[in-house]
């Protein structure tokens, strides 16, 4: 996947800013090309060791013996409504429990099957629409079920793969959906343009808006004649924020574009990073895992002909990426997560070692509205993020058993950034 190009490189220097603040001086720049705004940080972020975000645990549910409903299988995404309930998809059980703000459980919503508001076998995400409507993209059964926020079920609307792969989807909290679509060429059909395209979405399915164009990551291949997989690849990385600006990079450069509700580029914000390789640990430590998953999941008949099949598809990017993901925090701020490389961890780390969960590092970088870089915030150990809502951080924490739960962090200090 080619990078972001700095195609916009500065014409005119308006500024070299050193802004001081109540948090301390920041030592970045901030430049103008063409009337794009071009932020450009250093490691040194604005936050004191006093004035430092730090986050609380307020809640946590779930439990490994006691009530099933407080018992988790495997937790996919988590959505929060109006009234702060929270929405938690099992993706084993294939349902979704939900909880009051507090953590009471409230109800269950959809079950295994393909009939009306039943999910299959590769349902993990789903997302508040307007109105607290639960959309659940169910790409098993190639439709996303709607739930009204009593949870009935109330119909869906088809997935149609012969469009393109959905690859991410992400909602914004006034209820505007938008999925990020890559064609996928099939034997019996003419073959597709190879751009990547960010839609917004109608509650019904239907494309509402474009909001970009670009080409896609290197991961997923389906050019030849078998799928080919290469981890690690560059891969674009987005975000929509309520005021529909969108954030977008290319993880092969640490650079965010920002872009206004007309799709015209507003701001440019990078920070330095290291081009990181992949080692040959990294790699044998990444097929051990996906090999134990094959094991755990592949009935014993099958498992050598999926284990070669494995073998032959997964191959590795030679550096990782810049960052994994890109989230929007409170007042404005912008989070970004570094990458880890299992071959860093320790014994004990790897032990509980989850590809899925942990290539994504603990450490965020947050920067304020206009870009500047404040510093890092550190989650918890085996926590994994999944939202955040105003200053409230919503994720999975697993035990040292694998045990999964539900845990809310309280983000504290924001006073001391505005």
């Amino acid at each position: 996947m080619m990078s972001l190009k700095p195609w916009l490189a500065p014409v005119v220097t308006l500024a070299v800013m050193a802004c001081t603040s109540a948090e301390g001086a920041w030592k970045g720049t901030v430049t103008d090309s063409a009337g794009v705004t071009i932020v450009t940080n250093t490691d040194e972020g604005v936050w004191t060791p006093q004035t430092r975000w730090t986050l609380e645990e307020d809640l946590r549910i779930g439990t490994i013996e006691g009530a099933p409903e407080y018992q988790f299988g495997q937790i996919g995404f988590i959505a929060v409504d109006s009234k702060q309930r929270v929405f938690v998809m099992d993706a084993q059980a294939r349902h979704i429990r939900v909880f009051s703000q507090t953590g009471t459980y409230e109800q269950t919503i959809g079950g295994p099957g393909a009939g009306p508001g039943e999910l299959g076998t590769q349902a993990i995400t789903l997302y508040m629409a307007p109105g607290d409507t639960l959309l659940v993209p169910d790409l098993a059964n190639q439709r996303v079920n709607r739930y009204a926020p009593d949870g009935t079920s109330i119909g869906s609307f088809p997935l149609r793969l012969e469009n393109g792969i959905p690859m991410a989807i992400n909602a914004t909290r006034t209820g505007v959906i938008a999925e990020q679509v890559r064609p996928l060429s099939l034997p019996d059909l003419p073959a597709k343009d190879s751009m990547d395209v960010i839609v917004t979405l109608a509650t019904d399915g239907t494309i509402r808006d474009t909001l970009m164009t670009f080409r896609p990551g290197g991961t997923l291949d389906f050019g030849g004649s078998e799928p080919r997989m290469t981890l690690f690849s560059p891969e674009p990385v987005w975000q929509l924020s309520d005021d529909m600006r969108l954030y977008f990079g290319i993880s092969d450069d640490y650079r965010i574009s920002v872009h206004a509700p007309d799709g015209s580029l507003e701001r440019i914000i990078s920070k330095p990073f290291s081009r990181d390789p992949v080692t040959e640990r990294d790699q044998n430590l990444v097929r051990e895992f996906f090999e134990e998953q094959v094991r755990d999941n592949v009935p014993p008949a099958a498992q050598e002909q999926a284990l070669a099949q494995f073998r032959q598809m997964i191959h590795f990017a030679e550096f990782y990426p810049a960052f994994a993901s890109v989230q929007m925090g409170p007042q404005g701020s912008i989070w970004v997560q570094h990458i880890q490389s299992p071959s860093t961890l320790s014994e004990e780390e790897l032990a509980s070692w989850n590809l899925v969960e942990d290539i994504g590092s603990r450490d965020w970088d947050v920067f304020d509205s206009e870009g500047r870089f404040l510093g890092v915030m550190t989650m918890p150990p085996r926590f994994a993020p999944r939202i955040i809502f105003d200053d409230e951080i919503y994720g999975v924490w697993r035990d040292e058993l694998d045990v999964q739960y539900v845990v809310r962090l309280t983000i504290q200090g924001l006073g001391g950034a505005e």
